[in-house]
């Protein structure tokens, strides 16, 4: 009796480009989660996730910002081989990579502290630095951008008859955009004057 030794397939460079972008988002939600229930005085009903960069451990954030950016930037470039040819293939990369880039300017400028977090924080809305600015600009451009990039999934979608995932698309960009929205920080109530 022979016996056959079964090899696995090589995984090509193009599948484990797209891989990065489907580990992106469970990763950095859950490092994300992680740290907003674990860290004091973090409430996920008040601080955007972008305050956790401040404090002793907000280099965990940082590091988050910047490995979710990495792999979407490569998931990007996995995706500008698969769309191609077709609608689609130019943009929806394009604005993929700019949402992980704007990751990345994340971690590099990062959220003012604010609203009570980190712990000793004063309540209300803080100190507005010019790199708190940055990280909500970069952050705006990014999130905009990954929204439209499901738009123009979508547009392909639906020109090649798949409805239901044209419609998924679209709901998903639009999800993303509300989830941005949420995420901006309340105003603090006026103070006594």
């Amino acid at each position: 009796m022979t016996q056959q030794i079964a090899y696995a397939r090589p995984i090509s460079a193009q599948r484990l480009l797209l891989a990065c972008g489907v580990v992106a988002g469970p990763f950095y939600v859950t490092v994300a989660m992680a740290q907003a229930l674990t860290r004091e005085g973090f409430d996920l009903a008040r601080h955007p996730w972008s305050y956790l960069a401040n404090g002793d451990l907000g280099w965990i954030q940082t590091v988050n910002f910047v490995l979710t950016g990495l792999a979407t930037i490569a998931a990007a470039a996995g995706l500008r081989h698969a769309l191609t040819p077709g609608r689609g293939a130019r943009w929806a990369p394009i604005l993929v990579g700019v949402f992980g880039a704007s990751m990345i300017g994340a971690a590099i400028f990062p959220a003012d502290p604010a609203m009570g977090f980190p712990a000793g924080t004063p309540e209300g809305p803080g100190t507005v630095t010019l790199p708190g600015t940055l990280h909500m600009a970069v952050g705006g451009v990014g999130f905009l951008c990954m929204a439209a990039a499901c738009y123009v999934v979508a547009s392909r979608q639906a020109r090649e008859g798949s409805r239901g995932r044209a419609l998924h698309s679209r709901v998903t960009g639009t999800l993303f955009l509300g989830s941005f929205a949420a995420s901006r920080p309340a105003a603090a109530p006026p103070g006594p004057t």
